[in-house]
């Protein structure tokens, strides 16, 4: 067995702990529904669905669904949670519906961008190799359940509380984040399209502020949904409130800004618009472009 085929199997149960542990704290002061708690059932079901729709994939050797399942997973996710929490309150109608147009909106641009691109470099290497593609699909549940975790401690909640102000001021830092993830999809999907700027990278628009600023939109967002949830939260629910940090974790230290960085220094380092691009523009935050 190749090293990283053996390294997958290792991991997977190692994935599979964590997404216990997790659904144990988030499951305290929840709601139950028969053997499992609320939220057991939604981890339960977020990994399970991973499951199932690899094994098509597999046999396809296929990865084009793979982000459009993703965003599946969010919303049948959200839609268990409020089925099995009874009648469902103001707060849990709202994180919900804040979480579904996100998922829509990028699970929809993920997917159109695949199809028409008609593959993602990221799968090229694992794909063939059950372990390592079930590794991908797996890690896709845990990203769900991650986060989700706030969210979810909020929505299965046994001892609701009044929302209070923390709930308008988290919706308003998610506006924030969900525009400019958007806005800065549009504007490289766009420049991406024109025909001039092949072989070109983009540095206008809000990419002349961050050279990620889409990132930066995901993480603020998850940030608003952590505020919304935290006066819902006591005792070992404070765990979920890993949600934003995971994500922040996950975009730069391992699966977004570092490829990223590095497919960029390898198609444009050392060209002089390149390096005085990065040397002026944030990694990250976004800051205005100096004079």
């Amino acid at each position: 067995m190749h090293k990283q085929d053996r390294e997958a199997w290792l991991a997977l149960p190692i994935i599979l702990a964590v997404g216990a542990g997790l659904a144990w704290a988030g499951s305290q002061h929840g709601l139950s529904a028969g053997p499992l708690s609320v939220y057991g059932w939604c981890v339960l079901w977020a990994f399970g669905l991973q499951w199932l729709a690899f094994v098509p994939a597999y046999l396809a050797q296929t990865e084009k669904y793979y982000d459009l399942i993703g965003s599946l997973t969010y919303l049948s996710t959200l839609g268990l949670a409020l089925a099995l929490s009874g009648p469902p309150r103001p707060l849990a109608l709202l994180l919900a519906a804040l979480i579904g147009v996100w998922a829509l909106r990028l699970g929809s641009f993920l997917f159109l961008r695949i199809k028409a691109t008609g593959a993602d470099s990221r799968f090229d290497d694992i794909k063939p190799h059950f372990a390592r593609f079930l590794m991908a699909w797996t890690l896709q549940g845990l990203w769900v359940c991650f986060s989700l975790a706030a969210a979810l401690a909020a929505l299965t909640t046994a001892e609701p509380r009044p929302a209070g102000w923390l709930a308008i001021v988290g919706a308003l830092v998610w506006g924030l984040g969900f525009g400019i993830e958007a806005l800065a999809d549009q504007q490289k999907n766009a420049f991406r399209k024109d025909p001039a700027n092949a072989g070109r990278f983009i540095q206008h628009g809000l990419w002349a502020w961050s050279r990620h600023p889409n990132y930066f939109g995901e993480i603020t967002l998850w940030c608003g949904i952590a505020l919304m949830a935290l006066p819902q939260l006591q005792g070992w629910q404070y765990l979920s409130l890993i949600s934003p940090v995971f994500i922040y974790i996950l975009l730069t230290r391992i699966s977004g800004v570092p490829m990223l960085e590095a497919k960029s220094d390898q198609r444009w380092g050392g060209q002089p618009d390149y390096e005085a691009y990065k040397a002026r523009t944030p990694v990250l935050v976004l800051r205005p472009p100096r004079k």
